[in-house]
C-alpha cells in the first residue's frame, strides 16, 4: 500500500524545532553540554497556588467528564483580568472563547474564516503557526514586512490596493515573536481606522501581554476605541503564568467572529480538562503583583546574556519583551550557518531567523529560559566562538 500525505501537509517541510533537537541529541552524544535557547517554554514553574488548585481538583472523582467548552467561573476571570491589567470590559458569556492554548485557536482560525484564494497578511518575520494554518485553509499569504529601519512595524500604506480588495484577515503580535517589537495607540488606532477602511479582519496575538520590560505600558490592542468592532485577540497563560503544558488560553473580542470559531471547535474537541480551567481561573484571579516579579527575573537574565554578548563585540539592543532576544548576527553569515555552528562549536543552540520568514535572514532568537547563571555562560562560550572564527560583530 502506497501512503501518500495531502497535497497541504505534503507542502510543509520538517520544522525548524525538529532540526534543531536533532543536531542538540548529536553533541549531546558526543559528550557536550547543550545549552538550550531555541523553544521559548517556561522554565519556572506556575505559582504554588495555581499547582495547589489543579491538585485539589484532580483528587475529585467527578471532575473526568468533558467539559465541552469554557466554565463560566472561567470567563468571568478572564474579563476580571482583562479589565484590571487592560482596562478592557469584556462580555463574558459573547466576548470571551476558551481554547486549548492560543496556538489551538491561531491554528483554526483561518479554517473558520476564510475561503480558498483569501488573502491573509501575515507578518514576515513572523511566528510559523499563521503561515501555517493559512496554508492549511487555502488560503494565500501575502507578507508585510517587519524591519528594523521601521521600528519592526508593517507599512500598511506599501500594500496594493489590488490585495486589500483580496484580503480577509490581516495577523499582527505585538509584543512579537521573534521579533520582540511593542506597538502604541497610534499605530494601533491606524489599524482600527485601516481595518474599517478595507473591511480586514484583525488577529491580535498577544501571548507575551506580561513580558514587557523597563516599565513600557501593556496595551491590549482591544483597549483602542473601534477594535471590537474588527477584531478579536489571543492570550495564553503560558507564559504569563508558566502552564504551558497545560494548554489553556483563550481569544476575545468581536463575538461573531469567536462564535464562528467556537461553532468550528465545537466539531473538533470536548473541552480543557476542568481541574486546569480551575488552576487557570485561580491564577487570572489572583494577585498579580506575582507577575512583576516574573518580569524582573527575565530583564535580570535579558540583561546578562545582552551584556555578556557585548564583551565579545556582539552588541545587541535591549530587548523591550517577550522571553526572547532577536539579534542581528555577525556579517557574512547565513542564519542557518550561524546557528548549527553554534551548537557544534560552542553547545550553544538558537533559531535561525529565517525560520520565521524571509525578513527572519540576518537574525537569530535566543530564548531567555535558562538561569542568569547558564546565561553568563552561553554568552562566553558565544564569545569564544566568535574569537575563534575571527568574527567581527556588527551592531
Amino acid at each position: 500500500m502506497k501512503i501518500t500525505p495531502s497535497a497541504k501537509v505534503g507542502n510543509f517541510e520538517t520544522g525548524i524545532f525538529s532540526e534543531l533537537a536533532n543536531r542538540k541529541q548529536k553533541a549531546l552524544r558526543e559528550g557536550k553540554d547543550v545549552i538550550d535557547l531555541s523553544v521559548g517554554s517556561p522554565d519556572m514553574p506556575p505559582p504554588d497556588f495555581v499547582r495547589d488548585t489543579l491538585v485539589k481538583y484532580a483528587k475529585d472523582p467527578t471532575a473526568y467528564g468533558y467539559t465541552l467548552k469554557g466554565i463560566p467561573e472561567f470567563h468571568d476571570a478572564v474579563c476580571s483580568f482583562y479589565e484590571q491589567r487592560y482596562g478592557v470590559h469584556l462580555e463574558p458569556d459573547t466576548e470571551v472563547l476558551q481554547l486549548m492554548g492560543s496556538q489551538d485557536g491561531l491554528a483554526h482560525l483561518a479554517t473558520a474564516m476564510i475561503d480558498p484564494g483569501d488573502y491573509v497578511l501575515v507578518p514576515d518575520p513572523g511566528y510559523p503557526i499563521y503561515e501555517a494554518s493559512v496554508n492549511l485553509a487555502g488560503g494565500v499569504i501575502y507578507p508585510m514586512p517587519l524591519t528594523q529601519e521601521n521600528h519592526f512595524l508593517p507599512q500598511l500604506s506599501d500594500i496594493p490596493a489590488d490585495i486589500l480588495a483580496k484580503t480577509k484577515l490581516m495577523i499582527l503580535s505585538y509584543p512579537g515573536n521573534p521579533v520582540t517589537a511593542l506597538a502604541d495607540e497610534i499605530f494601533f488606532a491606524e489599524v482600527v481606522s485601516f481595518a474599517n477602511r478595507n473591511d480586514i479582519l484583525v488577529v491580535h496575538d498577544f501571548a507575551y501581554s506580561e513580558l514587557i520590560f523597563d516599565d513600557h505600558p501593556q496595551i491590549s490592542f482591544l483597549s483602542i476605541p473601534g477594535a471590537k468592532e474588527v477584531g478579536i485577540e489571543f492570550n495564553s497563560l503560558s507564559k504569563t503564568f508558566n502552564m504551558a503544558g497545560c494548554r489553556i488560553g483563550y481569544a476575545v473580542g468581536n463575538q461573531e467572529v469567536l462564535n464562528i470559531l467556537g461553532t468550528l471547535k465545537s466539531h473538533i474537541d470536548y473541552g480543557v480538562f476542568y481541574p486546569i480551567q480551575k488552576a487557570a481561573e485561580m491564577a487570572l484571579t489572583s494577585n498579580l503583583s506575582l507577575l512583576s516579579d516574573q518580569v524582573n527575573v527575565y530583564e535580570a537574565r535579558r540583561d546578562a546574556l545582552i551584556s555578556g554578548l557585548a564583551k565579545s563585540g556582539w552588541h545587541v539592543p535591549k530587548t523591550a519583551a517577550t522571553m526572547f532576544i532577536w539579534a542581528r548576527i555577525p556579517a557574512g553569515w547565513k542564519s542557518r550557518d550561524f546557528a548549527y555552528k553554534l551548537i557544534e562549536k560552542a553547545g550553544v543552540t538558537v533559531v535561525p531567523g529565517d525560520a520565521f520568514g524571509k525578513q527572519g535572514e540576518g537574525y537569530v532568537r535566543m530564548a531567555l529560559v535558562q538561569p542568569v547563571e547558564r546565561l553568563t555562560e552561553a554568552a562566553e562560550r558565544i564569545g569564544a566562538f566568535l574569537i575563534d572564527y575571527q568574527i567581527v560583530a556588527q551592531d
